[in-house]
This record gives C-alpha cells, sequence and structure tokens, in this order.
C-alpha cells in the first residue's frame, strides 16, 4: 500500500485502528469498529466518513451552463443558483461515464462531484467534448477534501460541535460557512437513505472538523458502512448498478433522465430507442432463506440464466437476506420465482421491488 495516495485525515484513521485497504487509488478506512455499528450509528444517531477521495471538478464560462447541459442527463436548467442535482453523464450509446452530482454556483460556474475510481476518466471526457463551448475545465480535487456527517441526529451534531446551524439548508441545496476563520461549503444530499451534509474544505479545517466530531460522539464510519447503507437506499455504486455497459433506464433511474427537454444531451437518442425495447433492468430480490445473494452470483428460473447480483447483502436494517440485480425480462415481474446460485446451491427467492428502507430525508427547509 505504499504507493497508494492518503486523504489529510489518513493518520486519523489509523490512529484509530482502521482497517485500512485499497479503493480508487487510495488507501481508506473499510471498518473501525464493525460494519454493523457503523451502519447502525448512521440509522440510529450520526456518523460520518472520510469521503476526501472523490473528485471535484469545475465547469466555469460563458457557455457553462450550455455545456452541462449538454454532458448531464437531467435538468440543470431548471437549477437555482446554490442548488444540487443528481444525474448521469453518458456515453453516444447511453453506457454511463459516470454518475454524478452537479452544484449550481451560478449560470456560468458549476462544481461536478464525481467517483473517485472516475477521476481522470471523467475529467478527460468532459474536454474532449467542450470543443465548441466556451468553457474553462478544472480538476480541483485536490483542492476539496470532505467529511460526510450522515443520520438522524446529524444537523444536531453539527450544530453542537461546529456551531453551525443547518436547520434552513434545504434538501439538495448547499451554501457557504465559516468555521474558525476556516470557508466551507454545505451541502444536504447524502448517501445513505437518511439526512445528511457533505462539509468540503481545506486539509486543515476538515482534520480540526473531524477531530471536533468525534469529541461529540460521532461515530467515524468506513467503506463498508457506507456500501450497506447505500444498498439499502436502493442508491446505485457505480460499477455495479451503472456502468459503460448499463445505461441509466437499465438500472431503473429513468427519473434522473430529461429524456421529455428540448436539450440533446450526449446519449440521449440512444436511450431514446432503449426505451422501446428494454430487453433487461435491475430490479430488487429477496431469498426465501437465510444466505447472503454476494455480487456476481448467478439468478435463474428454473434452470435458466436470467441474470446475475449486482449489490446483495443480509441486510443490517432489515435482517432480510436481499440483493440489486441485473434481470432479462420478462422475468423482472414482482413476485417471480427465481434462484441465486449460492457456492452450488440454488437458493429460492423472489422478485421484489427495491424500496428495502424507507428513506428519512428532511426533504422541508426549515423543518
Amino acid at each position: 500500500m505504499e504507493n497508494l495516495k492518503k486523504t489529510c485525515l489518513y493518520d486519523k484513521h489509523v490512529e484509530l485502528n482502521a482497517k485500512m485497504e485499497e479503493f480508487a487509488g487510495f488507501s481508506m478506512p473499510i471498518v473501525y469498529d464493525s460494519i454493523k455499528n457503523e451502519h447502525l450509528a448512521v440509522r440510529n444517531a450520526a456518523g460520518m466518513f472520510d469521503v476526501s477521495h472523490m473528485g471535484e471538478i469545475i465547469v466555469k464560462g460563458k457557455d457553462a451552463l450550455a455545456y452541462v447541459e449538454k454532458i448531464f442527463t437531467n435538468k440543470v436548467s431548471t437549477l437555482i443558483d446554490g442548488q444540487v442535482i443528481y444525474g448521469m453523464m453518458l456515453y453516444e450509446n447511453g453506457g454511463v461515464v459516470d454518475d454524478l452530482l452537479v452544484y449550481r454556483f451560478n449560470s456560468e460556474y458549476f462544481l461536478l462531484v464525481v467517483n473517485a475510481s472516475n477521476v481522470s476518466k471523467d475529467y478527460n471526457w468532459i474536454v474532449e467534448n467542450s470543443n465548441d463551448y466556451e468553457v474553462l475545465i478544472q480538476n480541483a480535487s485536490e483542492d476539496y477534501q470532505e467529511i460526510a456527517v450522515q443520520g438522524p441526529e446529524a444537523e444536531k451534531k453539527i450544530l453542537e460541535a461546529l456551531n453551525i446551524d443547518l436547520h434552513d439548508l434545504g434538501f439538495f441545496m448547499f451554501a457557504n460557512y465559516e468555521y474558525k476563520s476556516h470557508h466551507l461549503l454545505i451541502s444536504r444530499t447524502g448517501y445513505t437513505g437518511e439526512d445528511g451534509f457533505e462539509i468540503y474544505a481545506g486539509e486543515e479545517a476538515i482534520r480540526d472538523i473531524w477531530d471536533v466530531l468525534l469529541k461529540h460522539e460521532v461515530t467515524p464510519c468506513g467503506l463498508g458502512a457506507r456500501d450497506t447503507l447505500r444498498f439499502e437506499a436502493a442508491l446505485p455504486l457505480y460499477g455495479h448498478e451503472l456502468s459503460a455497459d448499463i445505461t441509466p433506464l437499465e438500472a431503473g433511474f429513468k427519473f434522473f433522465v430529461k429524456l421529455d427537454s428540448d436539450v440533446d444531451f450526449i446519449g440521449k437518442n440512444a436511450l431514446i430507442a432503449q426505451g422501446e425495447d428494454l430487453s433487461r433492468r435491475i430490479v430488487g430480490i429477496e431469498l426465501t432463506e437465510k444466505s447472503i445473494p454476494r455480487e456476481g452470483y448467478e439468478v435463474y428460473h428454473n434452470n435458466l440464466l436470467i441474470g446475475h447480483i449486482t449489490t446483495g447483502y443480509l441486510s443490517i436494517s432489515v435482517e432480510k437476506p436481499i440483493a440489486m440485480a441485473m434481470i432479462n425480462r420478462p422475468y423482472t415481474k414482482k413476485n417471480t420465482e427465481v434462484f441465486v446460485k449460492v457456492r452450488n446451491k440454488m437458493i429460492p427467492g423472489i422478485v421484489r421491488d427495491k424500496k428495502f428502507l424507507e428513506k428519512k430525508y428532511n426533504k422541508t427547509k426549515g423543518a
């Protein structure tokens, strides 16, 4: 692990005896105490994640709005200053370059927050497609460090620890704040299904904020719990539910694709064509026996191979063996009987929706 990148919180993780492993070229904490305990801390109180490995790409200039509209599936034109929106960037064939968040500062300044494993690829793709637009594109990933604070007590803990009142920060909004003369950018989005915030700042501020939150009993959480939490909330992970080979329509994310707009975004025509003949899609699966349906396991209907698991766990919150799986039609209908091949044993299950857990976002400003 000597050649891996390290976030500014690396030594904090080591001090807490975190299990460190490679992720997206970084040495990252997978677990501190136990995935279960960290998972439940976020569901019941508040947890914090070092997500400084995420990528940040700035698009600014006279044509910034038009260009982001061109490369992004969702309705950027409807954003107001200080608003965030989720969507994807697509290849011409409809496959996903990456899924990301777009932050609008104004019509000439956007921040794109992308997956850590895709930063270089995303940056190059964005630059390559910008020739007809007057924009400046900057990979600002080195300038941003980030802590995600998630859970029903996240707002309260940030107020107690940092004296920052986020009561009026709306869902999928962001604003600038000050902490001990440090500039912070804080948004309210999340990747766990719970209320939560992303704190962006420089290294010194992030290190200080981590320590203060720790003193206020915000549980440090690793990437293991981050994955179990996002899975229960049916949120995608690039390379699993979305990829260059999986379109947003196949993944069930048509809601985040502006097919009805006048904007001819890259990949739109391929999605329109696919929408008329969608041959597979990602569904939920629940096993009727206690077994763990892991990524890559094959799914069968009778003796016919019909798909594979993209993510699966023995869910911590609902205590059921559940999964998301890419399944061929017509076997995507609810209550279709299936079998998941687990170590050469066929485990029975049924197709179900992906609403494994009720999301608890705070969508009311000032609520």
